[in-house]
């Protein structure tokens, strides 16, 4: 059994973040373990084949909120992962960053925040680490509600991978 989700845990895992922790704005990071081992492209292809109920219209409000302050849209996840990435590739809004059988690290970065979401895949788990950097008033505030959003949605990700390769 695998310890819970620390920083320590984290740190085992080889993520990647945006910065130090004690200069992120935002870091989570949630760990499984999993029935049998996954590549981290693997793992986010079957999280993201069948959407989380209400995620789409979570990107529609966010998009539509956004565009008021000049924020591109971004749409939700579309749930098509290209069988083969590489870094510089676009996993929908995602910029691929780093991409090998263990790890996928994956960006945004905008003039509100930059986002690096990192998966990990390691001793039969994954971990997902987020780390948020806000660069203004609106960064901050775009993340009020997007903070504890996430950790549900990574949470609930996850449990939904565990079941579909127990399913396997």
């Amino acid at each position: 059994m695998m310890p819970p989700n620390t920083l320590a845990r984290a740190t085992t895992a080889r993520i990647q973040v945006l910065a130090p922790k004690a200069e992120l704005d935002f870091f989570d990071t949630r760990s499984i373990d999993l029935p049998r081992p996954v590549t981290p492209l693997e793992a986010w292809r079957l999280m993201h084949a069948r959407p989380l109920p209400g995620l789409r219209m979570a990107f529609w409000l966010r998009d539509a909120i956004s565009a008021c302050f000049g924020v591109r849209r971004i749409g939700p996840i579309s749930g098509a992962t290209p069988r083969q990435l590489s870094p510089g590739d676009k996993l929908d809004f995602f910029l691929v960053e780093a991409i090998s059988d263990r790890i996928l690290t994956l960006t945004v970065r905008d003039r509100h925040l930059d986002v690096m979401t990192c998966l990990s895949s390691h001793n039969g788990g994954l971990t997902v680490t987020s780390s948020v950097k806000t660069h203004n008033l609106f960064g901050r505030a775009y993340m009020v509600p997007v903070r504890p959003a996430h950790k549900l949605i990574v949470t609930l990700c996850l449990k939904r991978l565990r079941q579909a390769l127990e399913q396997e």
